[in-house]
């Protein structure tokens, strides 16, 4: 009877998992799309630096204060649209920032492939092995913080002429490596049981798949010279 309940809790198990999974890359799939399209329009009407940094906070609160009153339930979904909404039409200033380079457009796309790269590569390891990845969680937050304390003097130096370019480049590649770590991370918490909320890991994951691709674009940038 044991090894009757213990298996039928397995099944469950996965069931749930598997119904998580197919839930979070769908909407995931749906928003990166929403945030293409908001992103196009930004760049259509030439939305300014400092309309997108609004853009940007306001995404912020939306995840802060409001998401995690109503990640469960369908007022959600609505939540991680304008979520993600926001932060694609934020993307637009800077977007047309690097098409004014002579190969802007070619840098773009190698950032979209690159990120694309990374994320399919690394999910697929982890949905293959199902290996768990939580160790990682306290290094990866420890991280996230440096970078965080890092990017907000860098900000201040600036705002007193002090040349920033290396240590911002160094920033970015620090945000590469973080956000594949988080990748590893995240999916493995939805492969093992460990985040059972879709809307949630919706959003970790495309603020992963985000910064990645802002990261490796500002870095390509550099490596061009432009």
């Amino acid at each position: 009877m044991q090894n009757v309940t213990a298996g039928n809790s397995a099944i469950a198990h996965a069931e749930q998992v598997s119904k998580v999974l197919r839930n979070t890359y769908a909407l995931l799939a749906m928003t990166l799309l929403f945030s293409a399209v908001t992103a196009g329009i930004s760049m259509a009407v030439g939305v300014g630096r400092g309309l997108g940094m609004i853009m940007s906070l306001a995404a912020l609160g939306l995840i802060w204060f409001v998401l995690p009153r109503t990640a469960n339930s369908s007022a959600g979904i609505g939540v991680v649209f304008a979520f993600t909404g926001l932060l694609g039409a934020a993307l637009g200033p800077m977007l047309n920032a690097y098409l004014q380079l002579s190969n802007g457009g070619s840098l773009i796309m190698q950032a979209l492939g690159g990120t694309a790269l990374v994320f399919f590569s690394l999910s697929a390891y982890v949905l293959t092995t199902r290996k768990d990845f939580s160790f990682m969680g306290g290094f990866l937050m420890v991280g996230l913080l440096v970078v965080i304390l890092g990017s907000l003097g860098a900000f201040v130096a600036s705002l007193f002429g002090v040349n920033v370019s290396m240590f911002s480049l160094a920033i970015s590649a620090a945000v590469v490596f973080l956000m594949s770590g988080f990748i590893l991370f995240d999916t493995s918490r939805i492969v093992n049981g460990g985040e059972t909320n879709y809307i949630m890991a919706t959003v970790s994951l495309y603020l992963n798949i985000y910064n990645l691709f802002t990261s490796l674009l500002h870095l390509l940038g550099a490596l061009s010279d432009d």
